[in-house]
């Protein structure tokens, strides 16, 4: 028992809130994409601002990927861990391709950010690997690794300028145009965003070696106000599977009911 309340303690809450921060914005931006776009609605217009693509929605990815990139370095088993994420993202393939084929709802998702968090896992792990093998430096490692992620940071942002497009969809993963693609309700390329996950993993590996909380000793109004989040934060992946049907069923029925009182 004081083995797992110690464990407890000296959880890196921190972490928990942040990804539970950005799960929470995104599943706002979720429903206000609903709202507006496949009930007609017209709220949330921020939605076609500028500054909403450029200035917001990169923090809510960038939060994150980075936080599971840090937290990827906390795992003794990564290559479960991708496996269970890669058996999501099929799962969110197949499902969303039946919804979109048989019941007319264009909800098609090919490669997202659960792709993303599922090849920086594997990539994280064959790291691992060869790091023990080869009893490689880990600064050197941490090096490599945070050199490579601003590459590919810095050409996923330089990527929209290439005059390059191709008809094969094999290039989809890496952020080229696909002519005839179809239409996407949610996309996310590897380039910029594996650079984002393998500097979160430098991080969790600089910052985080003891695997320990930054922020030992918090408060008990910061704990009482921050736990619900930490909690969203703790289970996000089965929040992220089942929060879209869940929000698309309740609007659903809100406005079915609306029409009907009318």
């Amino acid at each position: 028992m004081s083995g797992k309340k110690h464990l407890s303690k000296d959880r890196a809450w921190e972490l928990d809130l942040l990804r539970g921060i950005a799960l929470l914005m995104m599943l706002f931006m979720h429903l206000s994409w609903d709202v507006r776009y496949e009930f007609r609605v017209d709220v949330f217009s921020y939605l076609e601002k500028g500054w909403f693509w450029s200035f917001v929605h990169p923090i809510i990815v960038v939060l994150f990927v980075s936080v599971s990139g840090i937290c990827c370095t906390f795992s003794r088993n990564n290559v479960k861990r991708g496996l269970k994420l890669l058996a999501a993202t099929l799962a969110l393939v197949i499902g969303t391709y039946i919804v979109t084929t048989f019941l007319g709802i264009e909800c098609l998702i090919l490669f997202n950010v659960l792709a993303v968090l599922t090849c920086g896992i594997f990539l994280y792990a064959l790291i691992s690997y060869i790091e023990k093998k080869i009893k490689a430096n880990p600064n050197v490692i941490n090096m490599i690794m945070g050199l490579a992620g601003l590459y590919i940071v810095i050409c996923g942002c330089d990527i929209h300028y290439m005059d390059y497009s191709t008809d094969s969809l094999i290039f989809l993963p890496v952020g080229f145009e696909i002519s005839g693609s179809p239409w996407m309700a949610d996309y996310m390329p590897l380039f910029p965003w594996l650079g984002v996950f393998l500097i979160g993993c430098v991080i969790g590996r600089v910052c985080y070696k003891d695997k320990k909380t930054l922020f030992a000793g918090r408060g008990k109004v910061i704990t009482a106000l921050s736990r619900p989040v930490e909690f969203i934060g703790r289970h996000s992946l089965i929040i992220y599977l089942v929060h879209q049907p869940v929000v698309y069923a309740v609007l659903y029925l809100i406005f079915m009911l609306i029409r009907n009182l009318k």
